[in-house]
């Protein structure tokens, strides 16, 4: 157990103690610190004793005093340092299954880890906490945590993640708000599985479970073209697509007369799939599930149109997207005549993967070298990056498509202001 100091703040404490990146905190007043909410709570005393080993593996005990709100300026290369909880379940959805073979071995970690829930919202089952998991999460009062519901029938659920504690569902739910947690949950929805009569029962039962549930989440299941489950999987088309919205937004009604807040909300996908306009943004309240790609697209367009940037671009730009985007990307970009929308299809996970966040960099650069004229910016998206890095899933780097593509220039691209001021500018 340890956490391994990546980076040193400058002008924090860290650094006035000398604390450097490889540096390891071993203890914080005696006690073993297993991630960063021990290490924030240790740290919240006064009078501090560090047991630190230097990355040359001498250990030295730093003692020191601070304010009670002074923070130590250190990042760390893992948010635990225990490990990751793995998840034992084996959710005939799973996505990690359904990469290729060979890739880098933080893309095949199924993490099912509370902390990750709570500190960066990942989504987790409740399957694998243990009693000791649920009393820490009661005792720092972890919320909101994001859990994965997929169903609320019981026996369906455990069908579905293909264990017999996903039947306990009910139970975990009621031990989180016994704590007083918040949570938000999701559906991956799979058409003839738990959509229809089962999305009425798990929409209304989470509904009851109000105002400790925060949002719905519902999902269309993806299937790229490496999964080897043999369980069967049916994806949504345009009509079925249309029919899930349908019923959605009867409760959705019904909610926004009650509360004031939508709070069962669709994935983009559902929205491409049948073609339909997105809502406006009032309908995604604060956006809760944006991570979650529940809003993402309304989100990016309000911000492009939103931005009254100055200058009228003369370079030429190329657009890189997923082939579902492509078509909102044309509209907002109608009056600018230089810009080119390059929507990539998928061909490292299938062509029914179609969000920008899942492209590779090898799609990307087949696709650029398909099309002929002038070309100064590249703009990519960076939910294709690993995050904090230049990298997608593929490992081709944004610095391989600067060599490829010079002398354009390559720009990852976050929102939609930014994209609109870069292209008039440019």
């Amino acid at each position: 157990m340890n956490g391994t100091i990546s980076n040193v703040a400058a002008g924090s404490l860290a650094e006035e103690l000398e604390l450097a990146a490889g540096d390891k905190i071993l203890a914080v007043n005696g006690h073993k610190p297993t991630d960063i909410i021990d290490l924030s709570f240790q740290l919240a005393e006064e009078d501090i004793e560090l047991l630190i080993e230097h990355a040359d593996g001498q250990r030295e005990v730093v003692a020191f005093d601070k304010d009670v709100d002074e923070e130590l300026g250190a990042e760390f290369s893992s948010a635990v340092f225990d490990g990751v909880r793995r998840c034992k379940n084996h959710c005939v959805f799973c996505f990690v299954d359904m990469i290729a073979p060979n890739m880098r071995e933080t893309l095949s970690v199924k993490d099912d880890d509370y902390r990750l829930s709570f500190l960066f919202g990942n989504f987790i089952t409740l399957t694998n906490l243990t009693p000791k998991d649920f009393r820490r999460i009661k005792q720092f009062h972890l919320s909101p945590l994001f859990v994965s519901v997929h169903a609320m029938n019981p026996e369906l659920r455990a069908k579905i993640l293909r264990t017999p504690h996903g039947a306990k569902i009910n139970e975990q739910l009621d031990e989180l708000e016994r704590a007083g947690v918040e949570y938000h949950t999701q559906v991956v929805l799979c058409k003839d599985l738990n959509d229809g009569a089962e999305l009425d029962f798990t929409i209304a039962q989470i509904l009851k479970r109000r105002p400790h549930a925060q949002s719905l989440a519902i999902v269309p299941v993806g299937v790229t073209r490496h999964r080897r489950d043999k369980f069967p999987l049916k994806q949504f088309d345009k009509n079925s697509a249309a029919e899930v919205i349908a019923q959605v937004e009867r409760y959705q009604k019904k909610s926004r007369a009650e509360t004031g807040r939508t709070f069962v909300y669709l994935g983009d996908e559902f929205y491409f799939l049948a073609e339909r306009e997105f809502p406006p943004a009032e309908f995604y309240d604060d956006f809760p599930q944006i991570e979650n790609g529940i809003g993402m697209t309304r989100n990016f367009v309000d911000e492009f149109e939103g931005t009254s940037c100055k200058g009228h671009g003369t370079s030429f730009v190329d657009v890189v997207c997923g082939t579902s985007i492509a078509k909102v990307f044309k509209t907002l970009t109608a009056d600018m005549v230089n810009v080119r929308i390059v929507p990539v299809a998928n061909k490292f996970f299938g062509e029914r993967v179609n969000v920008s966040g899942l492209l590779t960099g090898g799609d990307i650069i087949d696709a650029l070298k398909t099309l002929d004229g002038n070309r100064d910016l590249i703009l990519i998206p960076s939910t294709a990056l690993k995050s904090g890095e230049e990298i997608f899933l593929d490992d081709v780097t944004v610095d391989d498509l600067r060599k490829i593509f010079a002398p354009a220039k390559v720009l990852p691209i976050h929102d939609g202001a930014e994209m609109q001021c870069v292209i008039r500018n440019a």
